[in-house]
């Protein structure tokens, strides 16, 4: 926590201490809390048995959809007496594919509402139950032979993935000490972009992605969400969601003393901080924040703005095109088939390595200047795999440059648009609206990723390179928002960020934070 007067800084990790000033000493002392068991344990069962299943199902559908549509096909034969054509397959593989993200729409609404009625970490774990219950009818489905245990399976999971992204940020920033909020927040698109990868290698062929195992490949993401689920009874409730929401002062500070590993006596000024907020949220008329409040509270026009666009500009970046395209692009460059899927996965593997240092680079940077680096630079990258898709053909050397614009496009995207916008909810919003303001998020989000889903093979067809063109200028429109009206969080009380954007478009959020202080 950031110190109001001179202090000597008590550095505690765990159950490591170092010693504090001596006894002759007359200055105050501040208590600085790192990584302790309760954190790390909240954050890898989280990312593992969380969000980690939100990337597996969206990266393993693609590979054995060639053997999932026949069975399909059998299925409403067996069942219905019906042959479907070509593109009546193609439509119900779609719809198969795609009620996955309508899942992921709704999840995300009615997260903000379990969020606020069984916690932060309830709601967790009913997003756990609805992806154990999914993964047994994918288990299922092959043994039925029905394709309607298959889509009510993707559409669970769907809601279940939801959930987390709306949850998992906001009960991690909740818990998380002011400068280890970036890291923790990077977690949840860690476990997206590993269950991505995950998902791209288990379903390859020659492992679970054929018409023997496929079954067990939509449901290989069991086996850590049921490892995890151990883990989640045992973690503590957000102490912000106890102390404010519920009003349990003296099971909050109890939560907040264990996860500290310190004792309350210690933790005065992060006590005095929730009691500040607790405060002002009280002060308002109604405590009670619907979606509708927020949507209509004027001072909360902006921060919605910005989140919104901000996760609704991860899917119009177009980072899943660029991976629907990237087979083509390695195939061009003369790549094997088994060199083509490689290909694929080496660019999960280069996602995951810019998720995996982003830990490290939102405890050293402000958000601002690396969402911006990241913005910039994915909009050049996304220009150039533009030229050099155009122009593929033109030169031997062109579809090497469509590589490098197709790693680096992905290794810019994770500095900055892949991670900030999943938690910078939790930066910009007080712990009463920003249930209802992380599920709008989430919600654009993920209709986003419908949209271009469903209008992406359009573009593709008919625009083709020029497709990267549009994202790229939506990128360079997102750039400018953010430059103009995004303040700094980084290390920043959210109560202070919060004053900033007050004025709708009229804020100036570059301005110094007023300083609001207890009474």
């Amino acid at each position: 926590m950031e110190s109001h007067g001179p202090s000597t800084p008590m550095f505690i990790n765990g159950s490591d201490r170092k010693s504090g000033p001596s006894q002759n000493e007359t200055t105050n002392t501040t208590t600085v809390v790192g990584w302790t068991k309760i954190l790390l344990l909240a954050g890898f069962s989280t990312t593992v048995g969380g969000s980690l299943s939100v990337g597996y199902n969206i990266g393993v559908v693609n590979a054995p959809a060639v053997v999932i549509k026949p069975f399909c096909n059998q299925s409403i034969y067996d069942r219905y007496g019906v042959v479907l054509s070509g593109s009546q397959l193609d439509f119900l593989w779609s719809s198969i594919v795609s009620i996955f993200l309508i899942g992921g729409a709704i999840g995300s609404l009615g997260g903000s509402a379990i969020a606020d009625s069984l916690g932060r970490r309830g709601g967790l774990i009913v997003s756990q139950l609805l992806g154990f219950i999914a993964g047994l009818l994918f288990v299922s489905s092959e043994v039925l032979r029905s394709v309607e245990t298959l889509m009510v399976g993707r559409l669970l999971v769907g809601l279940s993935a939801g959930m987390i992204t709306g949850i998992m940020p906001m009960y991690l920033m909740e818990m998380a000490p002011l400068h280890l909020k970036g890291s923790m927040g990077v977690l949840c698109p860690l476990g997206v972009c590993t269950g991505v990868l995950l998902g791209q290698i288990i379903s390859l062929p020659g492992i679970l992605g054929n018409e023997h195992y496929w079954n067990y490949c939509l449901s290989f993401f069991l086996i850590p969400l049921v490892l995890c689920s151990i883990i989640f009874p045992f973690l503590p409730e957000s102490p912000k969601y106890l102390f404010i929401i519920k009003k349990n002062h003296q099971l909050a500070v109890k939560g907040l003393s264990r996860i500290r590993n310190v004792s309350a006596s210690q933790l005065e000024q992060e006590i005095q901080e929730l009691k500040d907020e607790q405060q002002v949220k009280d002060s308002l008329r109604d405590d009670v924040w619907s979606l509708g409040r927020v949507l209509k509270d004027r001072k909360l026009l902006l921060p919605i703005m910005l989140v919104c666009a901000l996760q609704s500009g991860q899917q119009f970046s177009g980072i899943n095109a660029v991976f629907y395209y990237s087979v083509a692009i390695f195939k061009s460059a003369g790549l094997s088939e088994s060199g083509q899927q490689l290909g694929t996965i080496a660019a999960g593997v280069c996602n995951l390595f810019m998720a995996i240092i982003s830990i490290r680079i939102m405890e050293k940077f402000n958000r601002r200047f690396i969402i911006q680096l990241s913005l910039a630079t994915t909009a050049f990258f996304l220009f150039l795999l533009a030229v050099a898709v155009q122009f593929l053909h033109a030169a031997t050397w062109m579809p090497y440059l469509s590589i490098v614009g197709v790693l680096g496009f992905v290794l810019c995207y994770g500095i900055g648009l892949g991670p900030i916008p999943y938690f910078i909810a939790s930066e910009l919003f007080e712990v009463g609206p920003r249930p209802c303001a992380m599920a709008l998020g989430s919600m654009a989000n993920w209709g986003g990723n419908f949209f271009i889903g469903l209008f992406f093979p359009l573009m593709n067809r008919y625009l083709g390179a020029v497709s990267f063109v549009i994202f790229s200028t939506w990128i360079v429109f997102l750039f400018f928002l953010v430059r103009i009206y995004l303040p700094e969080t980084r290390g920043k009380d959210v109560a202070q960020v919060a004053l900033l954007c007050q004025d709708g478009l009229a804020s100036k959020p570059l301005s110094s934070p007023v300083i609001r202080t207890p009474e």
